[in-house]
């Protein structure tokens, strides 16, 4: 019999605990899983908001629990029916404990089962550290952009799919300079559109490369009618939402553009008070059980688009800023990222 290696995780044992580092089982890969050691781990708002808030937030998640969705480490085992993988292959992956409620799944741990359609292999140019700060930024990012409840647009290419001559198609991506913003950015512009996003000036530079044709001062009490100045003559197919009263200005634009409108806004985080019975369809994109199945939106991305442009179209971004290296330190990157990052995603080796 073989001899399954020893596992160990942060556990989250009840409603706004600290983590405690102990031992976890390991549980071997299913048909069409993999499990992957972990060698870097990303950290993102959802992980401190569940930790803090308890349960007014993701309720169904049963304790104790291990937490964490961006993975990317080696592959130690496949199972039946996998065959794009195989054991020492470096890759990144999406940890599908939200969805799941299968502490398996949990990023916050030294092996992680997950799923062959939300891997992707990665290239030797780009460290651990930096592929995992993309696993639940494409995920949230390629949902709002390409699921077809939200904004249903052409999937993305390698080399890019080119712009149609004939119409200016123009999507709107608030917060480019965060993960899930300067994901969308890339992904959008790979599949076609131009993008308009916002950010801090000093992030200007960084999201224009990225792929953005203009960035505004999300700071600027005009911000609504820059944005208008930088849409005027396109087709608007929609928009994505991040931060405190960005899908108001978003509607504000949505709804003020003269030209053909989807006025449809995809929300990744934040409060809003856009009337639900008004002309501005905000939707929240929630991660399913079925947007991590067999048949999620996302599999053409991570199965046919991901391997090949992370050899240089795509650059993860944000930065990985490494806080720490161990189990033990997840909890003060937590604290860490409660304080407010701009530009960088705080990661952890193990």
């Amino acid at each position: 019999m073989a001899q399954h290696p020893e596992n160990q995780a942060a556990w989250l044992n009840g409603s706004k605990a600290t983590l405690v580092v102990g031992v976890a089982p390991y549980t071997p890969p299913g048909p069409g899983q993999l499990v992957v050691r972990n060698a870097a781990i990303g950290i993102n708002p959802i992980d401190w908001l569940k930790q803090s808030l308890g349960e007014t937030i993701l309720p169904q998640i049963r304790y104790p629990t291990i937490f964490g969705e961006d993975i990317a480490g080696t592959v130690v085992a496949i199972g039946d029916g996998t065959t794009r993988f195989k054991v020492g292959d470096r890759v990144l992956a999406v940890a599908g404990l939200i969805p799941s409620n299968n502490t398996p799944e949990g990023a916050f741990q030294h092996y992680t089962v997950v799923r062959e359609w939300l891997t992707a292999p990665l290239p030797s140019n780009i460290s651990f550290e930096q592929g995992c700060v993309l696993p639940l930024a494409l995920i949230v990012a390629g949902l709002g952009l390409f699921g077809k409840d939200y904004m249903g647009l052409d999937l993305p290419t390698v080399p890019a799919r080119p712009k149609d001559p004939t119409r200016r198609r123009v999507v709107i991506v608030a917060g480019g300079a965060s993960a899930v913003g300067g994901t969308a950015v890339q992904l959008a512009a790979h599949a076609g559109y131009e993008v308009v996003s916002t950010s801090s000036p000093k992030n200007f530079a960084l999201v224009k490369s990225l792929g953005a044709s203009h960035v505004i001062d999300y700071h600027d009490s005009d911000v609504a009618d820059q944005l208008l100045n930088a849409v005027r003559g396109s087709e608007i197919v929609g928009a994505l939402s991040l931060g405190d009263g960005t899908a108001d200005y978003l509607a504000t634009v949505l709804n003020s553009h003269e030209g053909p409108v989807n006025k449809f806004i995809a929300r990744a985080e934040g409060k809003h008070d856009v009337p639900e019975d008004g002309e501005v369809d905000v939707k929240f994109i929630l991660i399913s059980p079925s947007v991590i199945g067999p048949e999620s939106p996302l599999r053409p991305i991570f199965e046919g688009y991901l391997p090949k442009a992370l050899k240089g179209q795509f650059v993860p971004r944000p930065t990985p800023e490494v806080v720490g290296k161990g189990l033990d330190q997840i909890q003060n990157a937590l604290e860490i990222l409660r304080k407010g990052v701009s530009a960088k995603k705080i990661v952890v080796q193990l």
